[in-house]
């Protein structure tokens, strides 16, 4: 078996059994502590990540394509554009949910901006290392790795896509406080891991085609920091109120379906560019 395709099966294995191993850990060892404060849970956030490190280094992958250079002078519009593309997507999607009467930003006026910049803050501080090293793990590794394999580029993001979303079905259903997704979804949870695996493969297009323009996995880690603060408080504090069968699709947080197809759209528009500037 060549060995890239090996150390990319390799990986996925891990990534897609991470969860269930610190699920099968907390049991075992009689856990006592809030799941995502557990033992279980640090398997599960850093195994995806620490696997593709280990390979890199003792697996004859190297780190040539790992992204770990900043690459500032270089790509400074993949930075303006990671700090751009999730708030413009949210306010069109916002705006068009108000126009339908399916959004409404109600908290805003009662609580105050100056109190959403605060949660904001907070959120953006405490995600820092779930997305280390989950960008590590998905950017980093898995779509560099496909594309050295010579797998097409819509292909590569659709398979990480996948994985990406199967990774996170433990979190949803074990290690994240219940009373806190129920917050944050519109929908029944079996309903919302429908839809995550619909909104996680143009999610995925847009972070991998940035990561591979930007030859940097922090262009991502950006990104996905800039759409956990701004959008994890929109619903958890109530800031803004979703409602009616269309609220899926108008949410504009992340998991948002509009929100999502737009990703697509941008990632779309860079996979082309990026190929049409290698050849």
């Amino acid at each position: 078996m060549n060995r890239i395709i090996r150390n990319i099966i390799i990986v996925s294995l891990f990534t897609v059994g991470s969860g269930w191993l610190g699920i099968w850990l907390n049991n075992v060892t009689g856990n006592t502590m809030p799941p995502l404060q557990s033992l279980g849970a640090l398997v599960w956030l850093a195994t995806p990540a620490l696997s593709g490190f280990f390979l890199r280094t003792f697996g004859g992958d190297g780190w040539k394509d790992s992204g770990f250079g900043l690459h500032l002078i270089s790509s400074w519009k993949w930075y303006l554009a990671a700090l751009l593309v999730y708030p413009l997507a949210a306010l069109l999607t916002f705006g068009l949910g108000a126009l339908l009467g399916i959004t409404s930003a109600d908290g805003f006026a009662a609580q105050g901006f100056g109190a959403y910049l605060s949660i904001a803050g907070t959120m953006l501080v405490g995600s820092l290392m779930k997305n280390f090293f989950e960008e590590f793990a998905w950017r980093s590794y898995l779509t560099p790795r496909l594309e050295a394999a010579g797998v097409r580029p819509l292909v590569n993001h659709v398979t990480v896509g996948i994985l990406w979303m199967s990774w996170h079905i433990p979190y949803y259903y074990y290690f994240l406080d219940r009373s806190i997704l129920e917050s944050a979804i519109t929908t029944s949870i079996p309903v919302f891991i429908a839809l995550g695996y619909l909104v996680m493969i143009p999610t995925a297009i847009l972070f991998g085609e940035l990561r591979l323009l930007s030859k940097s996995t922090w262009t991502v880690f950006l990104l996905h920091a800039v759409i956990n603060a701004v959008s994890m408080p929109l619903l958890i504090n109530g800031f803004i109120e979703v409602k009616g069968p269309l609220a899926p699709i108008f949410t504009p947080t992340n998991e948002g379906v509009f929100v999502a197809l737009l990703f697509g759209l941008v990632g779309w528009m860079l996979m082309k560019y990026r190929l049409k500037k290698s050849v």
